[in-house]
């Protein structure tokens, strides 16, 4: 049985395709179109799944959004109505777009799916809840039998935070917390306050935290949010403007900080890294209260996470090191475009009784889901681009790559099938040098186009991550994070300890300064052998030349850029920054080898994010 899953209209539109349980193919819209957290109807990502999957649409057995758009209007209509008058403006804004399509979202996907093929029979479409798509998502490729199941988001139709379990083929949502009331748009109202782009720039606010204090934690949860033991929570709604305005939040929400919210071109200060730092600690807080209470009600020893939130990799570090949980896994596309894979999976279990079968590692194959591209092909895009390349064997190609990150130069990795999700891990990758005390600098600032403050993350072997880092479990996804061991770190001097904010970035904090963030955390992704061989294979190289078993690996991209999809867009990526080698399958660039007259400049190629 083939079930197609789509999600759409709002961010991060995604399809995935599923057959009989198992995940064949998954991509999001934007890294076809080039086009950042892309909202519009996946054709690009449908078209490629059928691809993938050698199928007519019309052979397929259903094809399934990821909410109900019914319950949405229901929202709109009901929040509008309990706060009339306030609020007409924006909701003079939504209703045509309503009306006009969303209302009718039905008729509307019946009519584009016709588009790939006219044979599509309209009673193959069906709907599955948001946070049911979020849960699947989340359990049906774990490694658990029986699971708690944790969404926590902004707001799906009602929903912003639900408790589920699974057990087998079963999954129950038991429990709901509703708008407005919802941790994603807290932690994206103090997004937009510190001067950044909501549903885009919440990992800048979590990459803020560490370099502030939580000095308004309290002020927070005195008078923003009340938390409860268990993890439930209310928001004080009169310090926000999301139900009935066109902002996140409103003049109270400054008075109560002391400051207007930063616009998004003004220098970031202490006072802004403070206040970063108090959301987060709240937001761990909630996590935990939820989490504990979760673990006591259930009995379950393994937990699942999806929804926005449980991209907060900080939060789900701590979550692991609780101990209300033997073993913890987190959806790698765990926003709006991993809910066209639990809309596929829903269906198959839920709704046609499907059986399920427990991979050793996950069902997700490394999130290596989307398009690959065969040695011939990759040779003849990059001759069509002008690009000049050497075609290597694998082992040159390894030992080339290896030398050139010893050597610290900076190395676009273009390898397999595309990543799922908004993590590079291995097949669409910036990599360097982690002993460098320059390259998180370098790479920040003449590579990705970014903010100096922004750390990267190791990608170390999995067989090593205990002896440099205090975790000794698996983090394929790059969803955890842990300190670095002490025996790694490097002691400060009092001159150092006594710096604030930025002025700690550039003091070397251990053996491994590029990956090594202010309070000496690092965003783990461990590499294993049985999903990505050929990453590992570089690893194993790199180790061998420097004794250091990982790499700095970040997203093939420049800031407000979707990762690269195709050996074209790795190319024009590779010209337009300060890139040194790039290595796409067999194939290896070097800079100075190239037609100088191909260069641009990338930096103002793409909006900011």
């Amino acid at each position: 049985m083939r079930i197609l899953g789509i999600s759409a209209f709002y961010h991060d539109s995604a399809a995935a395709l599923v057959e009989d349980g198992r995940i064949v193919a998954a991509a999001q819209e934007e890294r076809f179109t080039r086009q950042k957290h892309d909202a519009s109807f996946p054709r690009h990502a449908v078209r490629y799944c059928l691809e993938a999957a050698g199928a007519r649409l019309s052979k397929i057995d259903h094809v399934v959004f990821y909410d109900k758009p019914f319950l949405k209007f229901e929202r709109l209509l009901e929040t509008y109505i309990a706060l009339a008058p306030r609020g007409f403006r924006s909701f003079q804004m939504a209703i045509p777009l309503w009306l006009k399509e969303k209302l009718f979202q039905k008729s509307l996907l019946r009519n584009l799916l016709r588009e790939f093929d006219e044979d599509f029979a309209s009673e193959k479409l069906l709907f599955s809840e948001h946070h049911l798509s979020h849960a699947a998502s989340a359990f049906y490729p774990s490694p658990f039998d029986r699971a708690a199941v944790l969404t926590m988001d902004g707001v799906g139709e009602w929903a912003t935070t639900s408790a589920a379990t699974g057990d087998g083929s079963r999954l129950e949502i038991f429990q709901e917390i509703h708008f407005p009331h919802s941790l994603g748009l807290l932690y994206s109202a103090v997004t937009y306050y510190t001067g950044f782009k909501v549903n885009s720039g919440e990992y800048k606010v979590m990459g803020l935290a560490p370099y502030g204090q939580p000095k308004y934690a309290q002020r927070i949860l005195d008078h923003l949010v009340d938390l409860k033991p268990d993890g439930s929570f209310r928001l004080n709604m009169s310090y926000f403007d999301y139900c009935t305005g066109l902002a996140m939040t409103n003049e109270r929400f400054a008075q109560l900080f002391g400051q207007p919210a930063r616009p998004p071109d003004q220098l970031l200060t202490p006072f802004h890294m403070d206040v970063a730092a108090s959301i987060q600690a709240v937001l761990e807080e909630a996590v935990l209260r939820l989490t504990r209470s979760l673990a006591s009600r259930t009995g379950a020893r393994n937990l699942c996470l999806a929804g926005g939130v449980a991209l907060n990799c900080v939060a789900n570090g701590k979550v692991l090191r609780g101990g209300q949980f033997d073993r913890l896994w987190i959806q790698p596309a765990a926003g709006d475009a991993g809910g066209a894979v639990g809309a596929a999976l829903a269906a198959f279990h839920q709704f046609k009784g499907g059986p399920r079968s427990i991979a050793v590692t996950d069902g997700m194959s490394g999130a290596f889901l989307g398009p690959e591209f065969s040695d011939s092909e990759i040779e003849r895009r990059l001759t069509a681009c002008g690009a000049r390349y050497a075609v290597l064997g694998e082992d040159d190609m390894i030992e080339a790559t290896a030398k050139a990150l010893s050597d610290q130069l900076a190395v676009g990795w273009f390898q397999g099938r595309m990543e799922f999700g908004p993590r590079s891990l291995g097949a669409r990758s910036i990599l360097g040098d982690p002993r460098s005390p320059t390259m998180q600098k370098n790479l920040n600032l003449k590579v990705k186009y970014r903010e100096s403050f922004r750390p990267f993350a190791p990608a170390v072997l999995r067989e090593d991550v205990a002896d440099w880092f205090e975790l000794d479990s698996d983090s394929p996804y790059m969803l955890i994070v842990a300190d670095v061991r002490k025996d790694k770190r490097r002691a400060m001097s009092a001159e150092e300890q006594a710096l604030f904010g930025i002025d700690k970035l550039n003091i070397a904090r251990s053996d491994i300064p590029a990956v090594t963030h202010v309070d000496y955390s690092a965003r783990i992704q461990t590499v294993s052998a049985e999903t990505n061989p050929r990453f590992h294979r570089l690893l194993t190289r790199f180790k061998a030349r420097t004794g250091c078993p990982l790499l700095v690996n970040t997203s093939f991209n420049v800031r407000g850029e979707p990762i690269v999809c195709t050996p074209e867009d790795a190319f024009r990526c590779f010209m337009g920054n300060d890139l040194d080698v790039l290595v796409v399958g067999n194939c290896v660039l070097c800079k100075g080898e190239q037609n100088p007259d191909l260069r641009r400049d990338y930096s103002l190629a793409f909006e900011l994010d």
